[in-house]
């Protein structure tokens, strides 16, 4: 791994653990030995993070120095948090990790007080019911609706018909209790909402939508969603 990526990861470990964090778990952490650790803290510190601590008790990123601060207001900082808890809760494994990071990053580059209202913020999300389980891999209709791609699916409908369809997803939709796909049904040519736990193993394609994503999904907007089948 080159060396500025294990730097960016071992911030990414100091923003996340439980301060003071010793050598030895930041070396567990990043794959290490001990030495290597004390290297790169001094490279961080040179660089403009501030990391209190020291080896033997452990260490503290009081000041990051990879993002400049961030000036938010109490309410803005509650609004933050809420909407990340809420992807932890609601999201799919990938995507709740990925807001954990991004909560611990935006924290991290807080002012003392801020930083310490974050951390100690009183409102969470929470999930009471769980969603149906899925099959299909939620990451994969991300990837596909970022790129722009068509999708070849399998989907059983609420009366148990399955039709083969190819798709492009335009947007993924987190109802309270299932998630969905906005798309343009290209065995139907009109817009569809799929739920993703009706989905069956999928296969991406060559075929590019690009750059009529961004259109197509305020023309689906725009109309009316029906009931999602």
């Amino acid at each position: 791994m080159p060396r500025s990526d294990r730097l960016l990861r071992l911030l990414q470990h100091l923003r996340t653990e439980t301060t003071p964090v010793t050598s030895s778990r930041l070396a567990e952490l990043s794959g290490v030995s001990v030495r290597a650790i004390y290297r790169d803290i001094a490279a961080l510190r040179a660089a403009g993070a501030l990391i209190d601590g020291q080896a033997g008790y452990g260490y503290t990123l009081t000041e990051d120095g990879a993002m400049p601060p961030q000036r938010l207001s109490r309410l803005e900082i509650e609004a933050v948090i809420l909407g990340l808890s809420a992807v932890q809760a609601e999201g799919d494994p990938e995507l709740a990790k990925a807001a954990s990071d991004a909560q611990a990053k935006i924290t991290a580059t807080l002012p003392e007080q801020a930083r310490h209202n974050a951390e100690h913020e009183s409102l969470r999300a929470a999930r009471v019911d769980s969603k149906p389980p899925m099959v299909v891999d939620a990451g994969v209709v991300r990837e596909a609706t970022w790129d722009e791609r068509a999708l070849e699916i399998d989907y059983v409908d609420g009366e148990g018909r399955e039709t083969r369809r190819r798709i492009w997803p335009l947007s993924v939709v987190f109802f309270e209790r299932v998630l969905v796909v906005l798309a343009l049904c290209k065995l139907r040519q009109d817009f569809r909402a799929f739920r993703l736990d009706r989905i069956r193993p999928l296969g991406t394609t060559r075929e590019s939508f690009r750059p009529r994503r961004a259109a197509l999904l305020r023309q689906y907007l725009d109309r009316e969603t029906g009931p999602i089948r």
